[in-house]
């Protein structure tokens, strides 16, 4: 019998099978069939059914709903860096125009990328509403019972905060949906899906164990510290669009503080290693995505990802997407180290090998080396991780909240956390041909001065977000902060060719905010099979 399509929106099979993106503890064998009623009375395969959660947070295309019907790429980069002033599509002018459609606010509701996204993500709701509604009727351990519901709440949160800034209130499911639920099935606003989301973060973080508690083995499961550092990001974005919870941002300040003293984290010493294998799961990373190097090629069942090959070079083995702009490279302060680890230019060595760029395959001169890596043995399926939250980005949202609260000195001694580690970096790995040795940048006395101490109001937020957009450079949050801040329609071009403002403000949120901000299509299918309102201007 084939499932209706609302019947599979959030389905998740009686078959508990591990797949792409995961690594460590998520690197298991497939278990065997297994009823839904005895997934949790087996630690083992309650653990499996968690992993699937993580499994689905990894996709970067497809199966559609998690069942195999293939659909297109999706990666977060093109929206928090391409839609922004950091970035250009990039690549061939030809190839995957979808992207440029995103940009240029002239997308349809058709577009492959917002409509995967869509079935990822409320695959993985699916996902975790099996787990959440289910583990506290098992007969495993107690503790753990605890933890993979945190886990799960965790996963339910971040999939909904990523849905509501891209389409605005969406439907909030519980429960897994039935074939005769659709006719049901109604929008939430978007101040009901942030206060979901807020009540799943919260019950997280009081479930979740500290990254130190966990067995090395477990080394990149969620924390309580990610769950706390999502909220103070949730917070933080609900104080420049919708604030209908009536936040202020001693919240932000209060969830960062409580990351901060955990004393779970820390700067990496070396910014240049952030990115490279030496500092995944380490000191500063609060949540990333696990990968492993697969032989596998294009499709969902592997460990690796499609990220790489995605932004590398053309002329190495990549399709040259995501190519940072001169704005972002003009950011940059004299000697800032964290420019070359964020830009490949033309002849720049990166990991030891010589990179041509090509204008013709290149919007801007400039390639992402965040994301350069040695060629793996399938280039389709690197083992990079795709880093989520640092304890660098909670240093600086802590540093704007302190700032917009008037505590100037602590924003400021915050600020100059992050540059004293910036400027004590080497640079990135592999700019001498043939070797991939970290060299010494040999910056000169001053590179990257302490803030004034007198610095105050709209000065101090302005080098609190200058801070931001060059240390979490090309890492995809761009978009939200221009966003969130109320700057993003003024860096759109209005001039009369090409008025991406104008067509930008036809697909304003309705809903009362802080800040005027846009939504994207929901998917023409599932907004016609649930019955959806379409969003403004579709």
């Amino acid at each position: 019998m084939k499932l209706t399509h609302p019947a599979r929106l959030l389905a998740l099979t009686a078959l508990v099978v591990l797949s792409q993106g995961c690594k460590n503890f998520l690197d298991k064998q497939p278990l065997g069939a297994t009823t839904q009623g005895s997934l949790f009375s087996d630690p083992v395969n309650a653990v499996q059914a968690v992993n699937a959660i993580y499994d689905a947070a990894s996709w970067d295309e497809g199966p559609k709903w998690g069942y195999g019907d293939y659909i297109g790429h999706m990666y977060e980069w093109m929206f928090g860096d391409v839609m922004s002033d950091d970035a250009e599509k990039g690549s061939q002018p030809s190839d995957f125009t979808q992207v440029q459609d995103l940009k240029q606010w002239s997308t349809t509701p058709s577009n492959a990328i917002t409509a995967t996204l869509w079935s990822h993500s409320f695959t993985g709701i699916g996902r975790a509403n099996t787990v959440i509604n289910s583990v506290d009727g098992g007969t495993i351990d107690d503790a753990l019972k605890s933890r993979l519901k945190g886990e799960a709440l965790f996963f339910r949160a971040y999939n909904y905060f990523y849905l509501v800034r891209l389409f605005g209130g969406v439907p909030l499911f519980e429960q897994a949906v039935q074939p005769g639920d659709a006719a049901n099935v109604k929008r939430a606003s978007i101040a009901e899906t942030y206060a979901f989301i807020e009540k799943d973060l919260k019950a997280a973080a009081a479930l979740l164990p500290e990254k130190k508690a966990y067995a090395a083995t477990d080394l990149g499961r969620v924390t309580k510290g990610a769950a706390n550092a999502y909220l103070a990001r949730v917070i933080m974005y609900e104080l420049g669009t919708v604030n209908a919870a009536n936040h202020t941002w001693q919240d932000v300040y209060d969830a960062t503080s409580t990351v901060i003293t955990s004393g779970q984290y820390g700067l990496e010493p070396n910014y240049a290693a952030i990115h490279q294998e030496i500092a995944e799961n380490g000191t500063e990373s609060i949540f990333e995505i696990q990968f492993a190097v697969s032989p596998e090629g294009y499709g969902p069942i592997k460990t690796g990802t499609t990220n790489n090959v995605f932004q590398n070079n053309r002329k190495t083995f990549g399709y040259g997407f995501n190519n940072p702009t001169k704005n972002l490279f003009n950011e940059f302060e004299p000697n800032d180290p964290r420019q070359l680890v964020t830009f490949i230019k033309d002849q720049d060595i990166a990991l030891g090998v010589p990179n041509k760029i090509d204008l013709s395959e290149n919007d801007t001169g400039y390639l992402s080396r965040k994301v350069a890596i040695i060629p793996p043995p399938q280039n389709k399926a690197s083992g990079q991780n795709i880093r989520k939250m640092r304890y660098a980005d909670v240093l600086l949202m802590k540093a704007e909240a302190a700032a917009r609260l008037g505590k100037n000195g602590e924003a400021i001694a915050l600020v100059n956390q992050v540059r004293a580690r910036a400027r004590m970096s080497t640079k990135p790995p592999g700019t001498v041909l043939g070797s991939t040795a970290y060299e010494p940048t040999n910056a000169p006395a001053g590179t990257l001065p302490d803030l004034n101490a007198s610095l105050a109001g709209q000065t101090l937020l302005d080098a609190v977000w200058h801070e931001r957009r060059v240390e979490l450079a090309e890492e995809t949050l761009r978009y939200w902060d221009l966003v969130r801040t109320g700057r993003y329609l003024g860096t759109l071009p209005s001039d009369a060719s090409n008025n991406v403002r104008a067509r930008c403000l036809t697909h304003i949120a309705t809903e009362t905010s802080v800040n005027p901000f846009p939504l994207l299509p929901i998917d023409l299918v599932d907004s016609q099979t649930w019955g959806l309102p379409q969003n403004p201007g579709y």
